[in-house]
């Protein structure tokens, strides 16, 4: 299969066109970006496969209204941050998610380890993506929403900010105590 040329802008519009094919090239370029910023932000893979397939369902019924007034990206997360908002309101949590209460099921990576790997350093693997996650969790929950729009969704400060209805400096701040708590958090590993 080949990589559609298109943007991702250009691929929505073909979509709202009728073009199947054009959301098939669009879907994969987002599978795991998305996912892991769901994961990321709930601690809990099964939930984020839910609001990952939630989403999607919204960007599908929302194709006829969708006009590119921002980068796909940008409208995207939008879509992911207002779900994530909608499902903590309906569902208060009793407390906070931390990512060690979790458990391996919910490894923030479940795409499977390189088979060239030796089960040491398989290990090694789990332990460190088990201290990021941990450092992840102790973020206050909007410094980790830019943190991963920023990484895991490749997104600049403005389109956080749109995304998430902030203010840019407001973005910027939040990202850089969060880069600051987590070099502290993660001082020995760097």
């Amino acid at each position: 299969m080949y990589a559609d040329p298109r943007t991702d802008e250009g691929l929505m519009l073909a979509y709202q066109a009728g073009e199947m094919a054009a959301f098939e090239a669009l879907y994969p370029r987002y599978r795991i970006r998305l996912y892991r910023y769901l994961v990321h932000q709930c601690g809990d893979a099964g939930l984020a496969e839910e609001l990952y397939q939630d989403i999607w369902l919204r960007v599908i019924n929302a194709r006829a209204d969708y006009a590119p007034l921002a980068k796909f990206s940008t409208w995207l997360f939008r879509i992911a941050h207002h779900r994530l908002i909608d499902h903590y309101r309906r569902h208060a949590r009793d407390k906070v998610v931390r990512w060690e209460d979790c458990g391996e099921d919910n490894a923030i990576d479940d795409f499977p380890a390189p088979a060239e790997l030796t089960p040491p350093a398989q290990l090694e693997r789990l332990q460190l993506s088990a201290r990021i996650g941990a450092a992840l969790a102790e973020l206050p929950e909007p410094q980790r929403e830019v943190f991963l729009m920023a990484e895991e969704g490749g997104m600049t400060l403005e389109e956080i900010a749109s995304a998430t209805g902030t203010g840019r400096e407001t973005v910027k701040s939040r990202l850089r105590y969060a880069m600051s708590k987590l070099r502290h958090s993660l001082k020995d590993l760097l």
